[in-house]
């Protein structure tokens, strides 16, 4: 049973990421709340480490590659999508902009690794980011009904988000071919902390409200998301099943923009949802003949990063 639904419930974990965000940013400043939830997910990776008998990498350039990585796809990524999303951005539209990470891989492959595009990808590319340019520019430009109008920069700040997943994305799979990912995973949360914290103290007044809420939270962020998240992509690995959670990654951005109509009222605009389904068309294109192994580490070196 557990194997059928793993990959489901694996993007239902993964789609929460940007409702806790919005949430979180009730009780704390998001660079602050981020620094808090990477500090208990490290502690906790060490003692999952220890109490599963992990492999400690003994190479200082494989330490220095995780660390790397862990600013990339933690540090920067986490932490331009909270700031952005305390800054007002929309949950939902966040969500569709990170949803076309895997577009942004593509984009980027033949510059970095020398892989050529297909027509088929081309197309997908042109969707994808037409897509999240008709979900967007309603909401920046207050022309819906009764809309906020959003600023430009923290948007700016999230489409830089999903550029440093991306780059880590490649990096970590140039990288970190080898090595335990219990281990490899707590050293990218230490690499995240490095750099979350000092843009805390920059950007931030620290301000934390604890409460039960804040708890709450923080828990679902470290428990449900930086570890139970792992712990089924480390069981889907190791049965082979990656590449059915990377399929259905698609899924991603509109469940997480109906998570945030539920629970914030957050509009689903016309505009939201054409351009959602338009940009998971681009992403499906794109990525529809990725197939084999290769892919499937690709993905989950994208994936992993919730």
């Amino acid at each position: 049973m557990l194997a059928r639904l793993a990959p489901a419930i694996f993007v239902l974990l993964w789609s929460t990421g940007w409702v806790v965000a919005k949430y979180a940013a009730f009780f704390a400043d998001p660079l602050t709340f981020l620094a808090l939830r990477y500090s208990f997910a490290i502690l906790l990776f060490i003692g999952f480490c220890m109490a599963t008998g992990a492999r400690w990498p003994r190479s200082l350039p494989v330490i220095g590659h995780a660390v790397v990585s862990g600013i990339l796809l933690h540090g920067f990524y986490l932490g331009a999508v909270w700031w952005a999303i305390g800054q007002g951005v929309p949950a939902a539209i966040s969500g569709i902009i990170a949803g076309l990470q895997p577009l942004m891989t593509a984009a980027v492959a033949p510059f970095l690794i020398g892989e050529r595009l297909s027509g088929q990808q081309r197309l997908g590319l042109v969707l994808g980011f037409f897509g999240i340019a008709l979900a967007v520019a309603p909401k920046m430009l207050a022309i819906d009904t009764g809309a906020t109008p959003i600023d430009l920069l923290p948007v700016i700040v999230n489409v830089v988000g999903m550029a440093a997943v991306t780059y880590g994305t490649l990096y970590q799979k140039r990288h970190l071919q080898n090595g335990d990912i219990r281990s490899i995973a707590a050293l990218q949360y230490a690499g995240a902390l490095i750099v979350t914290i000092p843009l805390a103290l920059m950007l931030e007044d620290l301000n934390v409200t604890w409460n039960l809420q804040l708890v709450a939270a923080l828990a679902w962020s470290v428990l449900g998301l930086s570890m139970g998240a792992i712990a089924l992509l480390l069981y889907l690995i190791r049965r082979g099943q990656v590449s059915r959670a990377a399929s259905l990654i698609y899924l991603v951005p509109p469940l997480a923009a109906v998570q945030a109509a539920l629970f914030f009222g957050e509009a689903l605009t016309w505009p939201m949802i054409v351009g959602t389904i338009i940009a998971v068309t681009g992403v499906y294109l794109t990525n529809r003949k990725v197939a084999g192994p290769a892919a499937s580490g690709e993905r989950a070196s994208g994936v992993a990063a919730r």
